[in-house]
């Protein structure tokens, strides 16, 4: 990654930099936006930056973008680094500020844009699906009425930290599955999570502390024009680890299907048949399709 995007521009990575008083970095304030783009073009820009802007309202950040400019910053920084097809991060700090907690708005935030080669992902985790381990870190509670995807991240490192402690398991890769305090199914580290019973979708409400993530959302919409019933609720691992079918979501990685759960004490429990059940391969089938990635 040579080039990074800073407010608007575009200069040489090694040459990007944000200020020591900048807010995002002395307190945590600021959000970002993860995606990617397919044949050159953002999927689901809009709504990521609806997302991002009524985060920035909230946390007193002066902040607008509008989706022809962001397209045209966007594939500026792609071609200046040879892409394709990209990972894109966009972030926005509420800037710099006065040692100390501030009595006003944000109004000169900051803007940093990343484009990076997208993940190389194996295909066939795609029908094959990954392992989920629970943990036993609890998704802490969001500092707003509803999560923002915030640069405070510390409760996904840890959770991260703790899933790397564990032995490797032979499925491959795993993904980390956060429960409320409660005891109520959450999400993964970097997904939210679906199940299927008796062909009823199931997937954690709001009101648990999850994000509402994009991809999420337009999973329940695919859902209703598919014919699925979907439902958001509060949910228990013994229900959770009783599905005929799971699946992660997530703007990069699509809809991956998790074939294997790993509780406590290490138990594994194959989750269906062992590989992509059919409403998970509808639901990714119809997903690829709505993003233009035709299969």
């Amino acid at each position: 990654m040579r080039f990074i995007g800073l407010n608007g521009g575009i200069v040489d990575a090694a040459g990007a930099v944000v200020s020591v008083m900048d807010h995002g970095l002395l307190y945590g304030m600021g959000v970002f936006e993860t995606f990617r783009t397919y044949q050159g073009k953002p999927f689901q820009l809009e709504r990521h930056l609806d997302r991002l802007m009524d985060s920035c309202r909230q946390l007193g950040i002066a902040h607008m973008t509008d989706h022809d400019g962001m397209s045209r910053w966007i594939s500026e920084l792609m071609e200046a680094n040879g892409l394709q097809d990209a990972y894109i991060r966009y972030t926005v700090t509420a800037g710099e500020g006065l040692l100390g907690l501030p009595l006003g708005d944000y109004v000169k935030p900051f803007e940093i844009l990343f484009a990076k080669e997208l993940p190389v992902t194996k295909e066939d985790v795609y029908e094959k699906g990954r392992v989920m381990r629970l943990l036993s870190l609890p998704r802490n509670t969001p500092e707003s009425p509803v999560r923002m995807k915030s640069l405070h991240y510390m409760n996904n490192i840890l959770a991260k930290r703790e899933l790397e402690r564990y032995p490797a398991h032979p499925g491959g890769p795993a993904e980390g599955l956060m429960l409320t305090a409660g005891g109520d199914v959450a999400e993964g580290i970097v997904s939210n999570v679906f199940f299927v019973k008796e062909g009823h979708l199931y997937t954690p409400d709001i009101s648990t502390g999850i994000l509402p993530g994009i991809t999420r959302a337009v999973v329940l919409e695919l859902a209703t024009e598919l014919g699925i019933e979907a439902e958001e609720g509060h949910y228990s691992w013994e229900v959770f680890s009783g599905a005929d079918e799971i699946f992660t979501t997530g703007s990069v990685q699509e809809i991956v299907p998790v074939t294997t759960l790993v509780g406590s004490g290490d138990q594994s429990i194959v989750i269906g048949q062992g590989a992509a059940g059919p409403v998970t391969r509808a639901l990714q089938s119809a997903y690829r399709r709505k993003a233009g990635y035709y299969v």
